[in-house]
């Protein structure tokens, strides 16, 4: 079952020092390639390897389109996150895939925090306030996020925000050119109940 996850307005959330985008509008691409040209050193050991036409700013329109796209279809929800004192700066984001329902009502989330902000609890709270919006207004029972077992920061970070170790899966994702084991975690909402029909 298919349901959008938002009415036609965009989502937006406000953070003590954030804005969260959802989606970011189309026409920012730049901005969007911009953060990911300036973390392309700090996120490469985590990403798989990307193409030059990652860090253009043309696929990032085409990219935001289809973000407008599978928000509708309600299949993957991605916020990109601004300062509130610069809002022209992306500087991270969370996005939240493969999104089932059924019996599920779970998703895929993978996220990311511009270098020059690590440390600073910017990630953390944009997942606070983006988790929540999963879990309270669309309706998700299940995240799951998995991570490298040397990725230390994004453990840690996960561990504060609640999400417990599932299982360890040799091989699971081809980063950084090889084959990756990498963690599973899990986090679920005890205050699920059934969306209405």
């Amino acid at each position: 079952m298919n349901l959008p996850l938002a009415d036609d307005e965009p989502v937006r959330l406000e953070t003590a020092r954030l804005v969260l985008h959802a989606p970011l509008d189309a026409r920012d691409g730049a901005n969007v390639a911009a953060f990911q040209s300036r973390n392309r050193a700090h996120f490469g050991p985590w990403d798989p390897i990307r193409p030059p036409a990652y860090f253009a700013p043309e696929y990032w329109d085409e990219q935001l389109r289809c973000d407008e796209e599978e928000l509708a279809e309600g299949t993957r929800m991605r916020f990109f996150f601004t300062l509130r004192e610069e809002p022209g700066r992306v500087v991270g984001f969370a996005h939240f895939a493969n999104i089932v329902r059924g019996a599920f009502w779970a998703c895929h989330l993978g996220f990311g925090v511009d270098q020059a902000l690590q440390g600073t609890g910017v990630m953390r709270e944009g997942l606070e306030a983006s988790i929540e919006w999963m879990f309270e207004t669309a309706g998700l029972h299940r995240i799951e996020a998995n991570h490298r077992p040397e990725n230390v920061r994004s453990a840690a970070l996960l561990r504060r925000l609640g999400f417990i170790p599932q299982g360890y899966a040799r091989d699971y994702l081809r980063i950084d050119g090889a084959w990756r084991d990498h963690v599973l975690t899990a986090l679920t909402n005890e205050r699920w109940t059934p969306p209405r029909p």
